[in-house]
């Protein structure tokens, strides 16, 4: 089993840190909370064009979906039709 990664994502809150919603999530993965938790406030300041009175960046842990990737990747076998 793979380990999880973290990744930032950007909310959007109606008023103050209440009522968010997500509204991106910045495509780098961070191997710690720690490392995510550092590069939060940067993204914040580079990902900042979006229509609320207030954004948040906050680190989530992704788990890897390394079955539904593969499962994704490689189509299934053809099936043979029978004519006639």
């Amino acid at each position: 089993m793979a380990a999880a990664y973290f990744l930032i994502a950007i909310l959007g809150c109606a008023d103050g840190s209440v009522d968010c919603t997500p509204v991106m999530t910045v495509p780098t993965r961070y191997e710690s909370e720690a490392a995510c938790s550092a590069a939060a406030p940067g993204a914040l300041l580079e990902h900042n064009n979006f229509d609320f009175p207030s954004l948040v960046a906050e680190c989530r842990r992704e788990a890897p979906r390394a079955a539904s990737a593969e499962r994704d990747r490689d189509p299934p076998p053809a099936v043979p039709t029978r004519r006639g």
